[in-house]
């Protein structure tokens, strides 16, 4: 792995990696072993409540819900107190979510308990972008974002045939108090050894902190950037975190027992795609390719591996999915472009106000899906689950139109914000 410096040079890569890399990948591998656990723990959950599709789409998108109404207030949490003590609080909230969930017994206890993971949760990421932010130059901000999202790749892997295994000796109201008991200890860890904020952010008023957010929305870059992100990292939300797994029963009549299986393989993809992404948006920079472009590219290949699954085409569900995975968070690539089109002390709430967008899209398209499928049975739901998904892949292509050609950042503060 190349090596990475923070902007002052006075911090060994060690260091970075025992104090940021490994504490904040460590908790977003739990934030996303939460997301995507009901694919596979799903069908157990459903059986034992009586839910149907509709239902279980509803309860697993409330993550999503609560994840995105919290974006906004925590991006300027982060700005203010830093993300050591923010995760690290919300952390014990989700770890109380998990124990909601575990003791439910109805829709509504199960969607409160998801709700609260959601909302604990929803600073893993962001917390992690903000340190790399501070702590990391501009341009190794595509490496250093996709080591983080790598980890998450790991916890995708963990909710999937492990927690098969753990079904099989156990049930999935254990499952997920164990959860509450080991995000407890990632709290702990984090506050332990994660890097203290510089404080500066605190002198700013809560009004000029949301200016700040204001002037985000308001900003050109973000309003071409952004739809091509919600809508990508929507649709592989809501597809890997759940229909995914149903996509192979119904459309590609995989049997159930091999879908936890496919969908552990496939989801190695994330780490791949993470770390690949990554490294080659930061080789092609140091040759002169900006990073707008290559994440262009990854978006391509996106919408690509769509079409394939949408159309039928004779290859593999293992290999398609792997590559959904692969391609599915390379949009990622466009935090790192935004993150460098921004001041540093603005960072935490241009990365929150992107994953606002694109988690309560997440939300109202993982229930949609359920809701769309739910009046169709047989051949008639196959069409079904083809529309819907091209439907979206569609909409990414669209999106692309939009995109600038070239975007300004903080290294490079003469050149044009955005131009065709």
């Amino acid at each position: 792995m190349p090596a990475i410096t923070p902007p002052s040079g006075g911090t060994s890569t060690a260091a970075l990696i025992g104090r940021i890399l490994l504490p904040f990948g460590i908790a977003y591998f739990f934030s996303f072993l939460y997301r995507t656990v009901n694919a596979v723990a799903g069908s157990e959950i459903a059986a034992s409540l009586d839910l149907t599709p509709g239902d279980l789409g509803l309860v697993t998108s409330a993550y999503f819900l609560t994840f995105a109404l919290f974006q906004i207030p925590l991006g300027i949490l982060l700005d203010r107190y830093g993300p050591r003590i923010v995760e690290a609080a919300l952390l014990v909230v989700a770890a109380g979510g998990a124990l909601v969930f575990a003791m439910a017994d109805s829709i509504t206890a199960l969607a409160i308990g998801r709700g609260l993971i959601g909302l604990g949760v929803s600073a893993c990421l962001m917390a992690a972008l903000k340190a790399n932010v501070q702590w990391f130059p501009a341009a190794r901000l595509p490496l250093a974002n996709g080591i983080i999202i790598a980890m998450g790749g790991l916890g995708a892997i963990a909710a999937t045939t492990p927690v098969q295994i753990a079904l099989t000796v156990t049930d999935w109201r254990m499952i997920f108090t164990a959860l509450a008991v080991m995000t407890v200890a990632v709290a702990v860890l984090l506050f332990a050894v994660g890097p203290r904020h510089a404080k500066a952010g605190q002198s700013e008023s809560w009004g000029a902190a949301i200016r700040g957010a204001a002037r985000i929305f308001r900003s050109p870059v973000f309003l071409r950037i952004a739809p091509l992100v919600v809508l990508s990292q929507a649709t592989f939300l809501a597809y890997h975190g759940l229909w995914a797994a149903i996509w192979m029963r119904d459309v590609a009549g995989v049997p159930a027992a091999d879908v936890a299986a496919i969908l552990g393989i496939a989801t190695t993809g994330i780490i791949f795609g993470s770390l690949g992404t990554g490294l080659i948006a930061d080789r092609l920079r140091q040759r002169g390719v900006p990073v707008l472009r290559t994440a262009l590219g990854f978006s391509l290949a996106f919408i690509a591996v769509q079409a394939a699954l949408v159309f039928g085409l004779p290859v593999p569900e293992i290999a398609l999915w792997t590559a959904f995975a692969f391609f599915g968070l390379s949009s990622m690539l466009y935090f790192a472009v935004l993150n460098a089109a921004f001041p540093p002390e603005l960072g935490g709430r241009v990365s929150t106000s992107v994953n606002m967008l694109v988690f309560s899209s997440a939300f109202l398209l993982q229930w949609l899906v359920g809701v769309l499928l739910d009046p169709w049975e047989g051949a008639d739901r196959v069409f079904a689950h083809r529309a819907v998904f091209g439907t979206l892949a569609g909409l990414q292509l669209a999106a692309i139109l939009i995109l600038p050609s070239r975007v300004a950042t903080r290294d490079d503060p003469g050149s044009e914000e955005a131009q065709r």
